[in-house]
């Protein structure tokens, strides 16, 4: 035994003679760096020592309390419209196979995308405006004896089968953009108002889709009432003004997906930051609230800090981010500096649960949309004759998608003028923050968390996402 220590002994010190360096017991478990910057020169790269342990005593820049918690988060995403169906669905089994591993595998190739949104019904990125009760002009449907989800059999459900075979943990929420054109007081499927008549009918249309959605093996996790409830000007579209949806959740769309004992969260508004007054009705009606999980937001008009008057009158009420579109052809700089900034890191700020981009993908002239449709939608991916591009929106989202696992919570920073950041405990307990470069230059700055600092610097309108790895909780396993 003595000749063996000695025999260790010897070993170490030739080690030592010959400069073979032994790794410090801190950088086993190093920071990681995965950075994209504006000039799209480095596109969700990791950056090795991209964050490294200061060995100076300073203030940090940005300092993170993880004993000051927030939110639990649900997800990062898109919508997966119709078109966006059509589209990969039609690409080669094997391409589309490994495409959707990338956008939903949690591995190290994937950019793990946690949440979709989908239409119930068409939306404006369809080939065609269809309801699920269609029939003749001038015939009813009220026993709904002509429902189908044929449409959506043909792309959607195929495409969502693979990608839960992907991900069987995904969340799916469904918005419709138009109730059946015979419900409606101009009998067309652009703008017009929901007929009261037809409010019981309309409330079993939405539990014939949840359980035939279940049937087919998709559970839909929460329906929002209307998309865009006031803009009436989209095809397909419907105005329904805050008190008609509050009438509608509480008499009508609640009960009735409490007595066929659906579990599905009912979310209100889905539409712009300029009119929290909107989910404020409705959520001060005392009917309607019961039924209520949440508001969900997009930001057309109005500012992100708003979302949280609504969280402040409502605490017990979740939030959601559920749209926002990017204007083809789009311009890389100036469209991930904005979204990162107002969706990525302030909507998480403000009591959002989701972030989710507009429109998973589109062709190369932002097709399929319906007559009157969006024209200029550009598709987080552009898929044309077999080919895949992956433009600013798929940057953004995996940028946190990637890192923020659904379970993970929204931990307490400072937000320093040209750093924006968000930061978040993992499920395993680790630390990821997300940080933006909102300045002109070059940025060195400081990380502070529990006790520790780390350097870092990024280029201007840059981004990067930071997994710091917990000690203590190393410690503890």
């Amino acid at each position: 035994m003595k000749t063996y220590y000695l025999l260790c002994l010897l070993v170490v010190l030739l080690l030592v003679a010959c400069g073979t360096p032994f790794p410090a017991t801190s950088d086993l478990r190093a920071p990681l760096t995965y950075l994209t910057t504006a000039d799209s020169s480095s596109l969700l790269r990791p950056i090795p020592g991209g964050l490294r342990v200061s060995d100076r005593r300073q203030p940090a820049t940005i300092v993170i309390d993880p004993d000051s918690s927030f939110q639990e988060m649900d997800g990062f995403g898109f919508t997966l419209t119709g078109g966006s169906a059509m589209l990969l669905h039609r690409l080669p089994e094997a391409r589309r196979s490994a495409l959707l591993a990338e956008l939903f595998g949690t591995g190290p190739e994937g950019i793990g995308i946690s949440y979709l949104r989908l239409s119930l019904g068409a939306s404006d990125l369809d080939a065609e405006v269809f309801s699920y009760a269609m029939v003749p002009e001038g015939e009813t449907d009220e026993e709904l004896r002509h429902f189908t989800l044929d449409r959506d059999r043909e792309h959607l459900i195929p495409v969502l089968r693979e990608i839960l075979a992907v991900n069987p943990e995904i969340q799916l929420m469904a918005s419709p953009w138009s109730p059946p054109v015979w419900m409606k007081d101009n009998g067309g499927s652009k703008g017009g108002s929901l007929l009261p008549q037809y409010y019981g009918s309309y409330a079993a249309y939405f539990v014939r889709y949840l359980e035939e959605m279940r049937d087919e093996g998709i559970p839909i996790a929460a329906v929002t009432v209307q998309n865009e409830p006031l803009h009436p000007g989209n095809n397909p579209s419907l105005l329904m003004e805050a008190p008609q949806q509050a009438e509608f959740v509480g008499r009508y769309l609640g009960p009735a997906l409490e007595a066929a004992g659906l579990s599905t969260k009912i979310v209100i508004y889905d539409h712009n930051a300029d009119r929290p007054d909107y989910p404020l009705t409705v959520l001060r009606d005392s009917l309607a609230n019961r039924y209520v999980d949440g508001s969900a937001f997009h930001l057309y008009g109005g500012s992100i800090e708003a979302l949280s008057q609504v969280h402040a009158a409502f605490p017990g009420k979740a939030l959601y981010f559920t749209e926002q579109w990017i204007g083809a052809p789009g311009n890389f700089a100036e469209d991930f500096t904005w979204h990162t900034r107002e969706l990525i890191i302030k909507a998480p700020r403000n009591w959002c649960r989701t972030v989710l981009e507009w429109n998973l993908a589109a062709d190369a002239e932002q097709k399929p949309h319906t007559p009157g449709g969006c024209t200029r939608c550009l598709g987080a991916l552009t898929i044309q004759d077999g080919a895949v591009v992956r433009n600013t929106a798929y940057y953004v989202v995996a940028q946190a998608a990637k890192f923020v696992r659904p379970g993970a919570v929204r931990i307490a920073s400072n937000f320093p003028p040209d750093l924006p950041n968000v930061a978040y405990r993992t499920p395993a307990g680790d630390f990821v923050v997300l940080v933006l470069n909102d300045s002109p230059a070059e940025n060195a700055f400081t990380i502070g968390v529990h006790g520790r600092v780390y350097t870092a610097t990024l280029p201007a309108g840059s981004a990067a996402t930071y997994l710091i790895y917990n000690s203590e909780h190393e410690e503890r396993h």
